[in-house]
């Protein structure tokens, strides 16, 4: 199967083909049409199986296919345990969406917050950020995240052993009921398959073998 068979926008199949994907891996063929269609996702898949490939290109594609609900609201936020990925789903963002006008910016502790207050007060479709500073701009009243669209938990058993789960869980509590929910996590402990239960409406599992 090639990118080409995937009901993506051809803006998004242009980006794609400019990183020199050809071959969709089994996490993306897997992940790619069901978000597509709406649907809830769990996936269990280590860093470097292409998830987030997997789930940032159906993103892309549905929020550029549906107007915003409000103007200037941000509409996808995507939780991520560490600066350094979400750093790198930031990166893969702008990389994917370089023909689409969905602008995306990352909030993380440890540095100043001015110049990400700044970047948000331009108006931001997609947010990737890290529970703590999240949980710090929102308390502010600097974000709103009541007209959230796509929610991603990314490495959520990461986010346990660093003891993040009090954080997200806060986090999801200000989302609106009606959304799309994507989880990915490595492993599946007993804490991750609560915390999917309460976040995930009939979701479609995915499960990719770790890379050998």
């Amino acid at each position: 199967m090639n990118f080409d068979e995937l009901p993506l926008l051809p803006q998004l199949l242009t980006a794609v083909k400019a990183c020199g994907y050809e071959t969709p891996t089994p996490i993306q063929r897997d992940t790619i049409p069901t978000v597509l269609a709406g649907k809830d996702v769990l996936g269990c898949a280590q860093t470097g199986t292409g998830k987030t490939a997997a789930f940032a290109l159906p993103m892309l594609d549905r929020l550029t296919a549906a107007p915003a609900k409000k103007k200037g609201a941000v509409r996808a936020l995507i939780l991520t345990p560490t600066r350094e990925l979400a750093l790198q789903i930031g990166e893969s963002f702008e990389l994917y969406g370089k023909y689409l006008n969905q602008r995306s910016t990352v909030i993380f502790g440890g540095v100043g917050q001015a110049p990400q207050v700044a970047a948000l007060k331009k108006g931001v479709d997609i947010l990737i950020a890290c529970p703590g500073r999240l949980n710090d701009l929102v308390g502010q009243g600097l974000i709103d995240l009541s007209h959230i669209e796509i929610f991603v938990l990314d490495e959520a058993d990461r986010m346990l052993d660093m003891g993040f789960v009090h954080d997200v869980k806060k986090v999801i509590a200000k989302l609106p009921a009606q959304r799309q929910n994507l989880m990915f996590s490595a492993t599946m402990p007993k804490e991750i398959e609560q915390l999917a239960a309460g976040i995930l409406h009939d979701p479609a599992f995915v499960k990719v073998d770790p890379v050998s």
